[in-house]
């Protein structure tokens, strides 16, 4: 796998763009995922994409406490949340990180793959986030190609852990971005009720 800083600063600065619009009364909102709300979807993007995504880079990972923390009910949150990923990016920036393996529970993983799964979590989660909250949802051609190719890869082990539904039809007719989502189960024409 290659280094994907590029596309990680890119979904990065999507996810935080993304966070800022997330007002208050948004928070109870269903989201794509019908067993989170609004709050729960923003707390999960927070913790493993930005805290999570920097420890893992110096061999460390979140306290479990954290799990339970609600980053949404702390003052400037999504603020505190783009300065958190520009920590973890510049903590990715160093090429030696790319090269090493870095902990996963019991077993340890190619850095690389950790880090096109944390690519995953911005995607995916940005843009329900994004969806869930009215936005528009703003993707590049070489994300979109990362993520489609990071679905097709990652798609069973996601499912065995619950973090893909099953497939919805996919078509070439459709964008890489459109096929990633419904490749990892989400529908790409979901809109907020």
């Amino acid at each position: 796998m290659t280094n994907l800083l590029p596309q990680l600063t890119t979904a990065a600065a999507e996810a935080a763009r993304v966070a800022r619009a997330v007002t208050p009364e948004r928070l109870d909102r269903t989201t794509p995922d019908t067993e989170w709300d609004v709050r729960t979807l923003a707390n999960h993007l927070v913790l493993w994409t930005s805290y999570n995504f920097e420890l893992r880079a110096r061999g460390e990972s979140v306290p479990d406490d954290w799990q339970q923390r609600d980053f949404t009910a702390e003052p400037g949150w999504a603020d505190a949340y783009a300065g958190q990923l520009d920590l973890a990016l510049a903590a990715w920036s160093d090429p030696a990180v790319w090269e090493g393996e870095v902990i996963m529970g019991d077993s340890t993983m190619p850095a690389a793959s950790v880090a096109g799964m944390i690519l995953l979590e911005l995607v995916l989660h940005g843009w329900e986030l994004a969806v869930a909250t009215g936005q528009h949802y703003r993707t590049t051609t070489e994300v979109d190609t990362a993520v489609l190719g990071l679905v097709e890869q990652y798609a069973e082990m996601y499912r065995q852990y619950q973090g893909f539904a099953e497939a919805l039809p996919a078509d070439g007719g459709m964008t890489a971005f459109a096929r990633a989502l419904a490749l990892s189960g989400r529908d790409p024409e979901w809109e907020a009720a």
